[in-house]
């Protein structure tokens, strides 16, 4: 079963079409009452017998909202093993013009709604990864499941004129996979991260870029492919990071384009390893008591440090 936010939204919902072709069931949560209930009624029509919840006039920023959409989901769909964080903000404006407020806007639909999304349904998660053990091992008819995408971008990367409030708050959207990646992976589950370039026909495109022919020529001339991608290539994206094939692959980031120049030689921004994200603890954890992962598994706050602070979900 598959938990969406944003699932209205032409990546989305493209996503979640894919899912559902493939036999799964699925709750899309949005703001827009009649646009995600109609949207989950286009999806449910790709597969007959498909279950497709539109949870409608939910916002990602209100957790209690998210908490009870994930309990809507679990009980009448019967659990929660896919999770797609896609609720996303964004609009031009360069520092110059761009207000606290609507830089606020955008870091807490990206950044606070990601993390409710994630709090909401990480239980479920893991009730789903302790019944689809991730053993290394084809798992066949039996399936896969505690796992979950952040919908990034790639802006963040070099950063891009008039996009300083999505840039931050997808680097952070990035930084909470990675982490849910370490504290989670021991539990069994996956966190990855799908970051879409230019993809034609989006609602971002539509309404953050020019659509004349020569507008969209000079685009195409920027892609090493010579032309945009399609909403379909993220919904492949996604189904692989849900499927056997991806079993090892956690803390990681699909789409990532960006080379680095340094001492002469270019390199990724970040590797693309097959690892279960161990090259993410090298730099070692903090603490010489808190042994990674024994700390986290015991579920025990941290005491010792000025810095602790106990928290409830």
């Amino acid at each position: 079963m598959l938990f969406c936010t944003g699932g209205s939204g032409s990546i989305c919902s493209a996503q979640t079409k894919a899912l559902v072709c493939l036999g799964a069931d699925a709750a899309i949560i949005g703001r827009n009452v009649e646009k995600t209930e109609r949207m989950a009624a286009e999806i449910a029509a790709s597969r007959p017998g498909a279950r497709v919840l539109g949870i409608a006039g939910v916002d990602v920023r209100d957790a209690e909202a998210l908490r009870n959409a994930a309990q809507r989901c679990a009980r009448e769909l019967g659990s929660i093993d896919y999770v797609i964080a896609g609720a996303a903000g964004n609009f031009l404006a360069s520092i110059s013009n761009l207000s606290s407020n609507a830089f606020k806007s955008v870091i807490d639909i990206d950044v606070l709604g990601s993390y409710n999304t994630a709090k909401a349904t990480l239980p479920y998660l893991l009730e789903s990864a302790r019944k689809y053990k991730n053993e290394g091992r084809p798992t066949g008819d039996k399936g896969t499941g505690g796992r979950i995408i952040f919908v990034s971008a790639t802006i963040h990367y070099t950063g891009l004129p008039m996009q300083a409030h999505v840039s931050a708050a997808k680097a952070a959207v990035d930084s909470l996979s990675n982490a849910i990646a370490i504290e989670y992976g021991p539990l069994g589950i996956t966190s990855n991260i799908i970051a879409p370039g230019p993809i034609a026909g989006t609602e971002g495109m539509e309404r953050l870029a020019k659509s004349d022919e020569a507008s969209l020529e000079k685009s195409r001339k920027g892609i090493p492919l010579g032309r945009m991608g399609e909403v379909k290539e993220i919904a492949d994206a996604t189904i692989y990071l849900f499927s056997d094939a991806a079993n090892f692959v956690t803390g990681q980031a699909l789409g990532t384009k960006h080379l680095v120049l340094c001492n002469g030689y270019f390199y990724t921004d970040e590797p693309k390893v097959v690892d279960g994200a161990s090259w993410r603890l090298m730099g070692g954890t903090p603490g010489s008591d808190w042994q990674y992962p024994d700390f986290l598994l015991t579920g025990a706050h941290v005491e010792g440090v000025k810095g602790g602070k106990k928290a409830k979900l």
